[in-house]
């Protein structure tokens, strides 16, 4: 199979490698003939090129990976399958036994998406004149590494998507106890009193702060290790997908999938599997 230089825009071979085993095996035609089915290597690279640029499907008809009714046909399958969770998970273990998630601290936080289509799951975003928009509340360990993503509409508070965000990590996490607690970083978006208990359910210490409060502290005190800001590098690294940074699906787990891509490539680099 041809090699594909990781040039950003198509799957690279390493990701490809984690990827093809999870996909589900080719569908039999009802009538038994059919066009060549396009390979699935040429179908990622299309969904991939949709959530690196941003574009919609129809655009892919102009690149000359394959038909946007092909890509968008196999994107629905795999999403039936489970294949692009499942990845992000396999790229959670693999980041576990090679560098080791730090359950240590975790950070969460919510950012907001453009929805110019709307759909499930969009809201008047409140940041933008009421236009329709979209919210991922995201979940990071210590060291920046998503664990947990949930969607919702961009008028929901991010408070308010704390429990789905914490029940979607897709991995085992370990008990907390006195000798190894774990730690859960928010801003004041989160200071209600609902939150303390949620997160006294699920083990977690709640640390909640203002914006900019831990900055001014690690200022004053060298050494001191920033903890809640991750979650916000985290962020910036899921907007490079600009298929994240402006939600052209109006189907919310259409969006939802290319979040776990997203995760699952960001997760899989942090492993080392791309240098």
């Amino acid at each position: 199979m041809k090699q594909f230089k990781d040039d950003g825009w198509r799957l690279p071979d390493a990701i490809w490698t984690e990827m093809e085993p999870l996909l589900p095996p080719r569908r039999a035609h009802p009538l038994g003939c059919h066009n060549p089915r396009v390979p699935d290597r040429v179908a990622m690279d299309a969904i991939f090129f949709v959530l690196r640029t941003g574009c919609q499907w129809g655009a892919l008809d102009a690149t000359g990976i394959c038909s946007h009714s092909s890509a968008h046909r196999r994107f629905i399958e795999w999403i039936e399958a489970g294949a692009f969770r499942e990845f992000w998970r396999r790229g959670l273990l693999a980041y576990d036994e090679f560098i080791g998630i730090d359950w240590s601290w975790l950070a969460m936080d919510g950012a907001m998406s453009k929805a110019p289509l709307g759909g499930k799951k969009t809201g008047p975003n409140p940041t933008d004149r009421a236009k329709r928009g979209a919210k991922r509340s995201l979940l990071t360990e210590a060291s920046g590494v998503p664990v947990g993503v949930a969607v919702a509409g961009a008028n929901r508070n991010d408070f308010k998507m704390a429990r789905e965000t914490i029940e979607s990590i897709p991995v085992e996490r370990p008990h907390p106890s006195g000798r190894k607690p774990q730690g859960m970083c928010l801003d004041k978006g989160y200071d209600y009193a609902e939150v303390p208990a949620l997160l006294k359910e699920f083990g977690f210490t709640a640390h909640i702060r203002p914006r900019g409060e831990e900055a001014r502290e690690i200022k004053k005190e060298a050494g001191r290790r920033a903890r809640r800001w991750v979650v916000e590098r985290s962020h910036s690294w899921m907007n490079r997908f600009r298929g994240i940074l402006i939600r052209w699906s109006k189907r919310a787990d259409t969006y939802l999938a290319l979040l776990h891509l997203a995760c699952g490539v960001i997760t899989w680099r942090a492993a080392g599997l791309l240098g």
